[in-house]
């Protein structure tokens, strides 16, 4: 088990990837602490995982709110006696609000999805500190570059609202990968270290809610690998991350896409 003894803080891990990031990490030994809005599913999840074995808490938790954020760094320091990985994977995706495309809903997503990030990573990296060590993932995606994005434009319908709405989560995520550098330079003197971690398109429920079935066929064509992604493929690279096995690694943006960045 490549993450014994290890504990992981989780946002956003009460479904979709987040759900199996926490699995994954529980199945390799971690202790789990899953943050989420959705307090009953993420209970779900901790029962799935104390089923098999693993160690599990589910918290209610608002990734913008830097005070409880701040509390539920502590508690999980208490209970669990330490904090090694964080995965800031808490974003507006499966949420987005289709219908508003206002500027005032695009704050609302880099709330979530960029300060959401700086928030859950100040209220833990203390714990790290203390310990000089501690490996942190920041969940990007290749939204953050136009060019990946705009190839599936076509099979999506071309209006001035999906044009802003991919402005918003294209822009959060851009500043996400920003924000793993800057971390990386300001904690890697504490031996922590900071990459991110970018999935293709995942057919998630979110992903599956939003994309036209046709796309799907159009994904597999252009992986390199000839094939889609499941929620499931996502964990191996993040336990890499999380593990001794990426001590050395740090500031890097970690591609998972079955090789269609490259197309």
């Amino acid at each position: 088990m490549r993450l014994k003894d290890k504990v992981a803080v989780i946002t956003g891990a009460a479904q979709g990837i987040g759900r199996e990031y926490a699995l994954r990490f529980a199945e390799e030994g971690a202790a789990v602490a899953l943050l989420d809005k959705r307090i009953e599913q993420a209970r779900d999840v901790a029962k799935e995982i104390a089923a098999k074995g693993g160690q599990a808490v589910a918290i209610e938790a608002d990734v913008t709110d830097e005070v409880r954020m701040e509390q539920i760094a502590g508690e999980v320091n208490s209970r669990f006696g330490r904090i090694d990985a964080l995965i800031n994977n808490a974003a507006l995706y499966y949420d987005i609000d289709l219908a508003d495309a206002s500027i005032s809903y695009g704050r609302k997503v880099m709330d979530v999805n960029v300060f959401g990030v700086l928030t859950a990573t100040w209220a833990v990296v203390p714990y790290m500190i203390r310990r000089r060590g501690g490996s942190i993932i920041n969940i990007a995606s290749n939204a953050a570059w136009p060019g990946i994005a705009a190839r599936g434009a076509k099979f999506t319908t071309i209006s001035e609202s999906n044009v802003r709405r991919a402005y918003y989560y294209g822009l959060s995520k851009a500043a996400v990968v920003h924000l793993t550098q800057a971390m990386a330079i300001d904690y890697g003197p504490y031996k922590i270290r900071v990459n991110a971690l970018v999935p293709g398109v995942v057919l998630s429920e979110a992903t599956l809610k939003s994309l036209p079935e046709q796309f799907i066929g159009v994904l597999r064509e252009q992986a390199l690998l000839g094939c889609t992604m499941e929620p499931r493929d996502m964990t191996g690279a993040a336990v890499f991350l999380a593990s001794d096995d990426s001590a050395l690694m740090t500031s890097q943006t970690l591609v998972v896409d079955a090789g269609r960045k490259l197309w």
